[in-house]
């Protein structure tokens, strides 16, 4: 905004913002973020934290709320930052949503997963009690600013934990954005989502599977963004993944969860006549070639029944089960009988 601009060129108070960053991200970009801060003249505070699903607490939200007090944060004009995977930016938009009842805050992802989930919608939260996410609110950022370049610097088990997912969205509601990961899995993670000139064969293959996830999830969180609607097809893949993930921490990550509940769920969904062998044997085989987990031993009948339960209790008394019904296609079922899912899972676990 020109105006503002002049403004704030014309304003005799120094522009201030207080930034937090993954401690982990701060030793490979702290020192370009600082060079930024400084030769824009911006008083700046850079607080790197330790976030991670064993550090995801009301503790670090109440040590950043410390720090922003000693700031003497506005906040009407200076949104907090975030820079860090989605564990930061789901801290970070609880603290900023509790400052003052409501600061603003900006969200810079740094990994694939945040890149393509955390950074769109308005959800943040953090662990309690061992549950996944059991404290939180809804309250969207001013903006998400998207850099691919983070994505280069991550380990590639991280990158696969994105891709799953990206998969998610693929199988619930794109064909198109499915075919492109079949076809170009490996090729993206060995180029760590960058786009890359001269290899004609995958185009730009990076740009195109993270816009399409993106507009695809916007598109089905836009009309529902607070949730009121219950039937979500972005739940798939989270009916048994936050009980799994917090009962083997740290053995799995988070898009690496979400992977073997969507496997156990492309068992249930085929189980039910829903798909064939061969789509069923499609997904797997994609699962596979991104690098994804499509089963875990900790992954037990009495989990799956635990989680289910648990499911009910948050979703109006109705599982609100999104099982795909082809390849890019899925709908909500709530008739899935106890014999068809022991049925999926045995042929699961023979597998």
């Amino acid at each position: 905004d020109p105006q503002q601009i002049e403004l704030t060129a014309a304003s005799k108070r120094k522009l201030r913002r207080f930034i937090v960053i993954d401690e982990v991200v701060d030793k490979l970009y702290g020192s370009k973020v600082r060079e930024y801060f400084e030769e824009n003249n911006v008083q700046h505070k850079i607080l790197a934290l330790p976030t991670t699903e064993e550090t995801k607490s009301m503790d670090l939200v109440l040590n950043i709320l410390h720090e922003v007090q000693s700031f003497s944060l506005d906040r009407r004009t200076e949104p907090i930052i975030a820079i860090g995977g989605g564990v930061c930016l789901d801290i970070v938009g609880l603290a900023a949503s509790l400052y003052r009842r409501r600061t603003p805050y900006i969200r810079v992802p740094t990994t694939l997963l945040s890149y393509v989930d955390a950074s769109v919608g308005a959800k943040n939260g953090v662990n309690f009690l061992q549950c996944k996410n059991k404290l939180g609110g809804y309250t969207p950022p001013v903006a998400s600013f998207l850099d691919r370049s983070f994505i280069q610097s991550i380990p590639r088990r991280h990158i696969s934990n994105g891709l799953g997912e990206i998969l998610k969205m693929a199988l619930m509601k794109h064909k198109g954005l499915f075919d492109l990961l079949k076809s170009h899995g490996k090729y993206l993670l060995d180029t760590k989502f960058q786009s890359c000139n001269g290899l004609a064969d995958h185009g730009d293959a990076a740009l195109l599977t993270t816009r399409i996830a993106i507009e695809t999830m916007l598109e089905e969180l836009a009309p529902n963004l607070w949730e009121d609607d219950l039937d979500r097809l972005v739940d798939f893949g989270h009916l048994i993944s936050p009980e799994l993930e917090m009962r083997v921490l740290p053995s799995l990550m988070h898009g690496e969860a979400v992977n073997v509940d969507m496997a156990f769920m492309t068992y249930v969904a085929h189980a039910r006549g829903l798909l064939g062998a061969e789509e069923k044997e499609q997904i797997l085989q994609c699962m596979r070639g991104l690098e994804l987990p499509v089963w875990h031993s900790g992954c037990s009948w009495a989990l799956i029944q635990r989680a289910l339960r648990e499911r009910l209790k948050h979703s109006g008394g109705q599982p609100r089960m999104p099982l795909p019904t082809g390849l890019g296609v899925a709908e909500i079922f709530n008739d899935t009988s106890e014999e068809t899912l022991e049925r999926a899972y045995e042929l699961w676990v023979r597998d």
